[in-house]
């Protein structure tokens, strides 16, 4: 059956070379405004997504014909699961494919904070030499508070652990070495967030959490917007409870007027943490071969 694909966001092109192959009819719709996509969505058997499209009722209420969303990556904040199940649509996605990459962002954060490089580069090409205001930190040594210990959490923990960090991780598990978050906040020189968006995580570090830590922290979320109230973390950075941070993800994306981007001592990048040539090469595979097996399933 030549089913039809409507590939929202743009994935590598080995994905859509086997969706081609199979006789599928591709639409390749990234470069669209989002707005239209709910005109042509009930033309098509399956969606495939990345994070910026929000598979929301509005749209799904429009695609009559849907049988399959695809999400090219792991969480899946942007789908209207509960409407999606109402209406009978397979929901995939790609676990894990991309934690090497976002550990490895995470780890590039964590030292870029801790030496000043991106304020070095900032104030060079401003033409200002400030070596003397770039006083860092090793991290050997210091205390690294890991909350959340997927895969994501634990390759961070290894990579930490072989720079000579000492790591306190937070996860609701019954292990020995997991603590509770408010056990960890206090003694945590560095802290990193690796959970998904959920309403149990919604805002689970805002003030009162900034409160309990170490005076000087520094934070690193490559995480989902939405973990960290960013606002109580602009509080924590403006009154210096928190030295420094680094951002990969924002509440609202992409940020418009984000207090958090007029800071000296905030870092960001624009959700690039499974942005790799590796990491979105696995997830177009995966997830076209996901879809083709689910879509399979439908007329099986």
């Amino acid at each position: 059956m030549a089913f039809k694909i409507l590939i929202c966001d743009k994935i590598a092109d080995e994905g859509i070379k086997l969706l081609e192959e199979k006789g599928y009819e591709v639409t390749k719709a990234w470069n669209m405004p989002k707005a239209e996509l709910s005109k042509m969505a009930g033309e098509y058997d399956a969606f495939i997504v990345r994070s910026a499209t929000k598979v929301n009722r509005a749209l799904l209420a429009n695609a009559k014909k849907l049988r399959v969303i695809g999400r090219s990556g792991e969480g899946l904040d942007n789908i209207d699961l509960e409407k999606a199940q109402e209406l009978g649509v397979a929901v995939v996605n790609t676990p894990h494919v991309s934690y090497m990459s976002v550990a490895e962002l995470t780890i590039g954060h964590l030292l870029a904070l801790s030496r000043g490089i991106v304020e070095g580069t900032r104030s060079l090409r401003e033409g200002k030499w400030v070596k003397d205001e770039l006083m860092g930190v090793e991290i050997n040594g210091k205390t690294l508070g890991i909350i959340g210990c997927g895969y994501i959490g634990k390759t961070v923990e290894r990579l930490a652990i072989s720079l000579g960090m000492k790591v306190i991780v937070v996860e609701e598990c019954a292990f020995d070495r997991f603590v509770p978050l408010d056990k960890m906040l206090p003694q945590a020189d560095f802290i990193t967030v690796h959970v998904p968006l959920t309403p149990h995580t919604r805002h689970m570090i805002s003030a009162k959490e900034f409160n309990m830590m170490k005076n000087g922290v520094m934070l690193i979320d490559c995480s989902r917007g939405g973990v960290v109230d960013q606002e109580a973390l602009y509080q924590a950075l403006v009154s210096g409870k928190v030295k420094a941070a680094a951002v990969d993800v924002f509440e609202e994306e992409p940020p418009r007027n984000s207090k958090l981007l007029t800071l000296r001592n905030v870092i960001a990048t624009p959700h690039i943490g499974a942005q790799t040539q590796e990491a979105q090469l696995r997830a177009s595979i995966q997830i076209a071969e996901k879809v083709i097996k689910a879509l399979e399933e439908t007329v099986s």
